[in-house]
């Protein structure tokens, strides 16, 4: 079925504008907020009135927020990088897919499936060539990525007033020594740069993909388009059943914000979901047609070595990583080491040519508080630290993933284990939840852990649903997520000082002030829902209009005191 559904995303008061490079010929996108003037009395008690400066915001929604674009779900949307590697003597475009049979899949006219129309042959890298970000950064090059991130994690501050230590050659820096990544698959050129690392705005991310009882594309771009509506940085493809390959295609033709996968999913399914079947011949197959097809990020579980299974059996639960659950049963089958680990070299070769990020798995990740901070975990962590450096050999840019249950009072040593045993490397924390005892509501557990561990370094989180383990997720439980997430990673931001990231805060504190609501709902970072429950108890005074209507007779008595009355 072709998606024809609406896509197009609004926000009240607010405009795309674009953001032009200075080295290079390239336009960032962001949020304009337009706000309402403030009245303030005179001497005579006459209001005049007082202009309020927009506020610039960062924007994760591509075109699909520009009232001028055209969005067509069958033509993808705008390839924005691909101009850039026009430039490029080191890029080749392939006249077919490596993989044979993914040539295959998408030519197949037989099938049930509606495949994407328009056919994109991938790009690599030509033979003897380096591509990778950090390649580059090494080299001492600026390229248009780190340009445009440099522009984007500053959202124009310096027009305030405000200094920021980001520039293009900042990036560079933090990308040279493996502290940050830009995960930009030279084969996705639709999506639009972004960096993760600890001195950059917290990122977030949010898991997406059909399963066996859906493979419905219309659900799966709806569910995409709408969590980067809610401010999400990152998706993570955790699909499966069938169709895996044909309904990412859909995804990431129209994806404007880089997409991760867990490619032993996709190399299972092709086994028939039997783990004896599979080999590493299947699972590189399936990273490389993955990688070719444009995923930004693989999540790869070569950490988990055999003699960390043991170490696992004494948890309350177990190993919960389904990618390390896969793997530890694999070698249990065969009594081999995880061939993820044994061939983890080739892996980095393979996705240096492609300019694609390594995320290496936590399989030990705790699935409980009573098991955060355990020998297994800290164990599979010191194999990560041998991983990254294999992986900076081949100039392949690393994030490390963390853990998912963890106490408060562990969160500090969790995160400064990580941070000395990978070199500094960017930490992707799946939450953590900070309690077991809140199924349906580990949305908020998890942004409470979050905040901290962020505080403290981690670079992106994952938005966790209100029905984390108990159902799939819907739309709103995806914006529930989203939005807890983001509310965590802001907090954060505001703790570790980052450039402008207050303007929103103190913007949206003096239109409480001046009770110009419909300013403080539009800077929200949900307005439609701040609207809601404003209108839900609406009286005659709007001065008055609020759940805690002390509070702001206060505001109005401070008010009034500030204005001579």
């Amino acid at each position: 079925m072709i998606p024809t559904r609406n896509l197009r995303i609004t926000y009240p008061s607010s405009q795309k504008i674009y953001v032009p490079g200075e080295i290079n010929r390239l336009n960032v996108g962001m949020r304009l907020i337009t706000l309402s003037d403030s009245l303030i009395p005179d001497e005579n008690g006459k209001k005049e009135r007082k202009k309020n400066n927009p506020v610039i915001v960062y924007d994760t929604t591509g075109p699909y927020s520009d009232a001028s674009s055209s969005i067509c779900i069958t033509e993808g949307i705008p390839r924005i990088r691909e101009e850039w590697y026009a430039r490029r003597k080191d890029l080749v475009k392939l006249a077919d897919f490596t993989v044979s049979s993914v040539t295959t899949n998408v030519k197949d006219s037989t099938t049930e499936f509606t495949c994407f129309p328009k056919q994109h042959y991938p790009f690599k890298a030509k033979q003897g060539k380096r591509i990778t970000q950090m390649y580059y950064a090494k080299r001492r090059i600026i390229t248009p990525e780190m340009e445009y991130v440099a522009i984007r994690e500053n959202q124009q501050v310096e027009g305030l007033g405000l200094k920021s230590f980001i520039t293009p050659e900042f990036v560079r820096k933090e990308i040279a020594a493996g502290r940050a990544v830009i995960p930009v698959n030279i084969n996705h050129p639709e999506s639009e740069p972004m960096i993760i690392g600890k001195r950059f705005l917290v990122k977030t991310n949010t898991n997406i993909g059909n399963s066996t009882l859906s493979t419905d594309v219309e659900e799966g771009i709806d569910k995409m388009v709408w969590s980067c509506k809610w401010g999400c940085d990152t998706l993570m493809d955790l699909s499966t059943g069938k169709y895996i390959h044909e309904t990412r295609e859909w995804i990431i033709r129209n994806c404007p914000v880089p997409l991760g996968t867990v490619p032993v999913y996709e190399a299972l399914e092709k086994v028939d979901g039997k783990i004896e079947d599979l080999t590493w011949e299947v699972f590189r197959d399936t990273l490389i047609h993955q990688a070719e097809q444009g995923v930004d990020y693989f999540t790869i579980h070569a950490a988990l070595l055999s003699s960390h299974i043991d170490l696992a059996m004494n948890r309350l639960t177990g190993i919960v990583s389904r990618g390390g659950a896969i793997m530890s049963t694999w070698m249990k089958i065969h009594k081999q080491e995880n061939f993820l680990y044994t061939h983890f070299d080739e892996i980095c070769s393979i996705l240096s040519q492609y300019d694609a990020v390594v995320s290496i798995g936590s399989g030990l990740r705790p699935g409980s508080i009573y098991d955060a901070n355990d020998i297994a975990q800290f164990a599979e962590l010191k194999t990560m630290n041998t991983l990254t450096k294999i992986a900076w050999e081949h100039f392949v840019q690393v994030i490390i993933e963390g853990p998912g249950h963890v106490p408060l009072n562990k969160i500090k040593e969790n995160t400064s284990e990580q941070n000395y045993a990978c070199m500094g490397a960017p930490f992707h924390s799946l939450g953590p939840v900070t309690t077991d005892i809140s199924p349906g509501y580990d949305h908020i557990s998890a942004a409470i852990g979050s905040a901290q561990i962020a505080w403290y370094g981690v670079s992106m989180i994952c938005a966790v649903s209100p029905k984390e383990q108990l159902n799939v997720p819907n739309k709103e439980d995806v914006r529930e997520g989203v939005i807890a997430s983001k509310i965590a990673a802001h907090a954060a931001d505001l703790a570790k000082g980052q450039p402008g990231a207050q303007v929103r805060d103190n913007a949206i504190s003096k239109a409480r002030f001046d009770f110009r609501w419909k300013d403080l709902f539009n800077l929200s970072l949900d307005p439609e829902r701040a609207k809601q429950y404003y209108k839900g108890k609406a009286t005659k005074n709007p001065e008055n209009s609020t759940m805690n209507d002390t509070n702001f007779f206060a505001m109005k008595l401070s008010m009034d005191i500030k204005n001579g009355e």
